[in-house]
């Protein structure tokens, strides 16, 4: 069986973020430009109009097809903005203080830089080849790249906007996910059908652990107990111990799950199911399926998922939507349409 082919440019997905607090070099035309945290005002009275806060309430939905990001707002579901993007974005993170979220440009190789107050591209920085998923450290300091072409992950100090380390990881890393007191970082390796363990005070992988056929997604609970890994090609859901670092239980999603996410309490793991077009909610507890919604018909195919504590959320790459549903419930609340081929998902 052969896994399912994701659109996208190369064999990594892609995705990574970065926190522009420090000096970053603008797309395209090699200068440099300053945050606003560190320009001062000029002496004098202060100015009539405070400058823009940064964005709250708002999800980001990357379009992998046509180069842009979509931004809705969490409380309408109405798409406020279509931002270009650069070549290929896919995975995206926003930064803990909500003011930047950063995309991975997979056509290129870098990642991009949004500041949610006016919804420009402010930067980039270039990573390793086909960038893919990224994760951030829980203070936004260190942002995490899996660079699915290069077989490694960058480590980049968003303070300084630069990359501080490269990390040799397993084949083809798709996903990373940090633990809540970002002591481990954890990358699923589609080709090696693995998952590397880094520690981030060495910036160096001390464990490598077992997962089924190739492993597309990771998530962490809360507690940091449990990984959750979804397997595409084994239709399922692995459950590892992170202290033991044994897989503990399987749980089969019926078709190709694409990712897993945890609900923010821990209690359900939802994952995204691509054939039939589902999301299944795991309970944490038993480890069994407690419930099934059906998104739509074959090829909507449900791609990447978030959970927030109000709602999850869907992107539909082969509909081109966005679907929310209720964590109380497990029934759509709405379909939103954006670009074309919806890739990652980030939330404010």
């Amino acid at each position: 069986m052969h896994p399912r082919r994701r659109k996208r440019p190369a064999l990594g997905a892609g995705a990574g973020a970065l926190l522009a607090t420090g000096l970053l070099t603008v797309c395209g035309t090699g200068q440099s430009v300053r945050p606003v945290s560190d320009i001062r005002a000029p002496a004098g009275p202060a100015p009539a109009m405070a400058a823009p806060a940064p964005a709250a309430g708002r999800v980001y939905v990357t379009n992998q097809a046509d180069d842009t990001l979509s931004v809705i707002d969490a409380r309408t579901n109405k798409v406020t903005a279509t931002v270009p993007a650069g070549a290929g974005p896919e995975g995206v993170v926003a930064g803990p203080d909500h003011a930047h979220v950063y995309i991975a440009d997979s056509g290129s190789g870098r990642v991009s830089v949004l500041s949610t107050a006016n919804n420009n591209i402010t930067g980039s920085v270039p990573v390793g080849k086909d960038p893919t998923g990224l994760a951030l450290s829980p203070d936004g300091g260190r942002l995490y790249v899996a660079n699915g072409g290069s077989d490694s992950v960058s480590v980049v100090d968003t303070r300084a906007a630069r990359v501080t380390a490269t990390i040799p990881v397993g084949v083809s890393p798709v996903d990373l996910a940090v633990t809540g007191d970002g002591t481990a970082v954890y990358v699923a390796n589609q080709g090696s059908a693995n998952l590397s363990v880094i520690d981030p005070r060495t910036d160096r992988v001390i464990r490598t652990l077992s997962a089924g056929r190739y492993p597309v997604a990771v998530a962490v609970a809360p507690d940091k107990d449990s990984v959750y890994v979804a397997n595409e090609v084994n239709a399922s859901v692995s459950v590892v111990s992170s202290r033991t670092g044994k897989i503990t239980t399987t749980v089969p999603t019926g078709a190709g799950p694409f990712d897993v996410a945890l609900a923010p309490d821990g209690r359900a793991a939802y994952a995204a199911v691509l054939g039939p077009g589902n999301v299944v909610e795991i309970n944490t507890r038993t480890h069994h399926i407690s419930r099934t919604v059906n998104l739509g018909p074959a090829g909507t195919d449900p791609f990447r998922i978030a959970a927030t504590r109000s709602a999850i959320y869907v992107a539909d790459q082969g509909a081109g939507t966005l679907t929310v549903i209720s964590p109380s419930t497990l029934k759509i609340t709405a379909t939103v349409t954006v670009g074309n081929s919806p890739y990652g998902i980030a939330t404010t």
